[in-house]
């Protein structure tokens, strides 16, 4: 067995679960790989919130959680001043309400011919509320979300809280959520399509795979690398000419440790 691989087996997620006062961030592999819509500032609250959440627990027909984020604790767990905590739960707390989530689900053939994937739309939140000088917001969840984010028996990504608080790239937080998919076997690999999807590019992204290589691919890594301790490597998976999948090989840095 190489040392790269020694290394990979040594890594056990188990202990991370056992340091005090971990917090662990769930939910269904079809979110992971779903475009999320989200700004820094509004990926952190709501998946501070998400953290908050039983992700075991079956929820009652028509129990929908309301769950509260105050500026004292975001700024703990982001590691900003709590003038910058209230200010980015101010802001964030204006465009929540208004982001969305996309899935794309495969879709019946018709007549014999395979259709396009079908496009699903939903929102983060049914309502958030925000009180002007009270440091905290309250994100009241929408319904149908919720299925992907409790009651999860099996195929769902977990990773630990602290592992993304010293990220300040949301395109480094989503690649790290689709690697922990995989963190099993320290190898992902995603369409072009469905990780342009997950990573929110720009049709003009899309069609460019060179602009998704430089604005989003070789920054997340390098952070990812540099902040949260990992080792990464990656190719471009070609058809001819084109790009047609990114595969990663990722595993933890033995030399260096988990600084939270």
């Amino acid at each position: 067995m190489s040392t790269k691989a020694k290394a990979l087996a040594a890594y056990n997620v188990d202990d991370m679960k056992r340091l005090p006062g971990a917090r662990w961030v769930t939910m269904a592999n079809a979110l992971t790989r779903a475009g999320h819509g989200l700004t820094l500032a509004e990926k952190r609250i709501v998946i501070v919130a998400v953290s908050k959440l039983d992700s075991a627990r079956v929820l009652p027909p028509g129990e929908v959680p309301t769950t509260r984020i105050t500026a004292g604790e975001f700024a703990e767990l982001f590691r900003v001043d709590l003038d910058t905590a209230y200010d980015q739960l101010q802001d964030a707390s204006k465009q929540l309400y208004n982001r969305s989530i996309t899935f794309y689900e495969p879709a019946y053939k018709r007549r014999g011919k395979a259709l396009e994937s079908t496009r699903i739309t939903m929102r983060w939140v049914g309502q958030v509320h925000y009180q002007k000088g009270e440091g905290w917001v309250e994100l009241c969840w929408w319904p149908k979300l919720l299925p992907y984010l409790t009651g999860i028996r099996k195929q769902f990504t977990q990773y630990q809280l602290q592992q993304a608080s010293a990220l300040r790239s949301v395109y480094s937080w989503r690649l790290l959520e689709l690697l922990m998919r995989f963190k099993s076997s320290g190898k992902a690999e995603y369409t072009i399509e469905d990780f342009a999807t997950s990573m929110d590019a720009t049709d003009k992204q899309r069609a460019d795979f060179a602009a998704l290589r430089r604005k989003m691919i070789e920054p997340a890594v390098k952070e990812l690398t540099e902040k949260d301790g990992w080792l990464i490597q990656w190719e471009a998976i070609k058809a001819g000419r084109k790009v047609k999948a990114v595969r990663f090989t990722f595993m933890r840095n033995p030399q260096q440790s988990l600084q939270f």
